[in-house]
């Protein structure tokens, strides 16, 4: 299958892959590290002191990563009731500044969520012994991927008023 895209689409492709490649990773490697404490815990009678933490930073890039990506496939809940009685028009109107709103809301959490991640500098994790930066910072790639899919959403939205001239 050959996909005929200009740049930015194929960007936005191989960034959406990349995200769901993640959240498989994620998946497995949460499934595993919680597997593997049950094991150690019931089989070996001896817990392990860092599934648990591991465990639950994972869950954290996992859902992050998760929301962007059912942000990207329009997954969301969404209350159209209003919008679905406008012309088709007017809906196309609302879809774009719906994007927008949503983009800006998104780059202003991914700014101060950075300003946050900064802020935990030299914070560590008791168990892993990891910075505290590694699992907040899934905030920052998260609101990150929102607001470049939000912002590509708005301009297909954007309503098309180019006419052909027949001479």
């Amino acid at each position: 299958m050959k996909l005929n895209l200009n740049f930015s689409s194929r960007i936005l492709f191989i960034l959406g892959h990349l995200l769901e490649i993640s959240l498989v990773f994620l998946l497995v490697a949460m499934t595993l590290t919680v597997f593997s404490q049950v094991v150690a815990r019931y089989v070996f009678e001896a817990p392990l002191s860092w599934s648990e933490e591991l465990a639950r930073f994972i869950l954290m890039w996992l859902s992050m990563l998760s929301a962007a990506y059912a942000f990207k496939i329009k997954s969301h809940f969404a209350l159209t009731v209003i919008v679905n009685k406008l012309p088709k028009d007017f809906q196309n109107i609302v879809a774009f500044f719906v994007q927008i709103l949503v983009g800006v809301f998104f780059a202003i959490i991914f700014y101060y969520s950075i300003i946050f991640v900064n802020s935990v500098q030299g914070h560590t994790a008791p168990a892993l012994q990891i910075s505290m930066q590694v699992p907040y910072s899934s905030i920052i790639v998260s609101s990150g991927l929102i607001t470049i899919f939000s912002f590509w959403s708005a301009t297909k939205n954007i309503p098309r008023t180019t006419k052909l001239i027949s001479k």
